[in-house]
């Protein structure tokens, strides 16, 4: 008898385990995702965590959930909190449903550029949700993408907080890193303000070089996807897309080496890879070395095509002149030592970036100076740093011919 009631608890025990409900995770996924669904989760250290974040994913957002976690870093999809993948999706498709302009996108576009929850390695936290409604009032009255773009570029600085600071503590911040300071480098700002078109439905990703061409250091900026093409903007607002204060260095850039060419960041599949030169800590590795896990395309030819036109033609057309720049150690009020100093100057126009380069230092040939291509018979000012950390400014106007400013540096 004993035997027997063996046997039918090991029976019930093999009933009640063919008849668990199997889990239905993939329920609203396409069919094209499931295979590499299944595959990512496998691999996963947290199979089971995943699969339970799928299932509590409404059914109509399981699509997004399946193409961030297929193509998420190992590294995120094995340790960053889950929970920050449910608010990212849940507030992309509020901006879906909110916004015309994210309606129309083609679905390539959406998952790569709007639906991401990171921008390249910046700590991964919570952003969506907090800049989908610093945003949305500025933008919900906007009919058109392009205007929702003017209105993020020219109320990211107010409400956000945020403006450029080399004393930031790292480059690679995220929003909640620089808003929180207060300041961000390029790559901070950056980074924020493609999280902050995101965050509206605007598609957007990251662009920059590792150095450009006179070696002085790099430049990251932001391009938007409008009218099915990818424009250039950056944090501070510009007269209008693609016409940027650094297109005379674009121009010399170089798309056959890594360390000069221009890149844009790609969430998707890529067949390059993003040179993030903050992550070498020396400063002095060979650039091959650097991670290589965040996808790119190389744009750099778009960029000299660009500069021509804004750049190389104002030349030939004769309604542009070079305002060249030299520093100096200051000796006295009204004269220089003779010994130049390399240092950075911003060349603007009102409010408006117009140019910004490194001057050159003693060792550079006495004929070599930092230009930069503007307007003719426009005035100027001239933004720089002294010794003490202290921003100069220094206002210069600008007539028919090229003309040199010296700026004594003192010590």
């Amino acid at each position: 008898m004993r035997d027997l009631c063996k046997l039918f608890a090991l029976f019930a025990a093999v009933v009640v385990v063919g008849c668990a409900p199997k889990s239905n995770y993939s329920e609203g996924v396409p069919d094209e995702y499931r295979e590499a669904l299944d595959a990512a989760i496998d691999k996963s250290s947290r199979g089971e965590e995943l699969k339970k974040l799928m299932e509590a994913t409404p059914e109509a957002s399981r699509r997004d959930m399946a193409y961030l976690i297929i193509n998420m870093p190992v590294a995120d999809r094995d340790t960053m909190n889950l929970s920050l993948l449910s608010e990212n999706v849940e507030y992309a498709a509020l901006a879906k449903q909110n916004y015309e302009w994210t309606q129309a996108l083609p679905d390539d576009v959406y998952l790569n550029d709007v639906l991401p929850y990171y921008v390249v390695d910046e700590v991964r936290d919570s952003w969506r949700k907090e800049l989908h409604e610093l945003f949305a009032p500025a933008v919900d009255t906007c009919k058109t993408m392009e205007s929702a773009i003017c209105a993020v570029n020219a109320n990211i600085p107010r409400l956000t907080g945020v403006d450029y600071n080399t004393l930031r503590e790292k480059t690679n911040q995220s929003p909640r890193e620089s808003m929180r300071q207060g300041m961000a480098s390029c790559t901070g700002l950056s980074i924020l303000l493609v999280d902050a078109y995101r965050a509206v439905g605007i598609p957007a990703r990251f662009v920059g070089t590792a150095s450009w061409h006179d070696k002085r250091g790099n430049h990251s900026w932001t391009e938007v996807w409008l009218d099915g093409a990818w424009r250039v903007t950056e944090y501070y607002f510009p007269s209008k897309l693609d016409h940027l204060w650094f297109m005379p260095d674009a121009s010399k850039a170089k798309a056959d080496d890594r360390t000069y060419a221009i890149y844009a960041t790609r969430f998707g599949e890529a067949d390059d890879w993003f040179p993030m030169v903050w992550a070498d800590e020396t400063e002095e590795g060979p650039i091959e070395a650097l991670p290589k896990w965040i996808g790119a395309e190389n744009v750099t030819q778009r960029y000299i095509d660009l500069a021509y036109e804004q750049y190389t033609r104002h030349l030939e057309a004769g309604t542009h002149t070079f305002l060249r720049i030299a520093g100096y150690k200051e000796r006295g009020k009204t004269q220089h030592s003779g010994d130049r100093v390399a240092m950075g100057v911003d060349v603007f126009r009102g409010t408006e970036q117009m140019g910004g380069g490194l001057t050159a230092g003693e060792l550079r040939d006495m004929n070599d100076m930092f230009s930069v291509l503007l307007p003719k018979n426009t005035e100027y000012e001239l933004r720089y740093y002294n010794a003490q950390g202290e921003l100069c400014k220094q206002a210069v106007y600008l007539g028919e011919d090229t003309a040199t400013v010296e700026i004594f540096l003192s010590e």
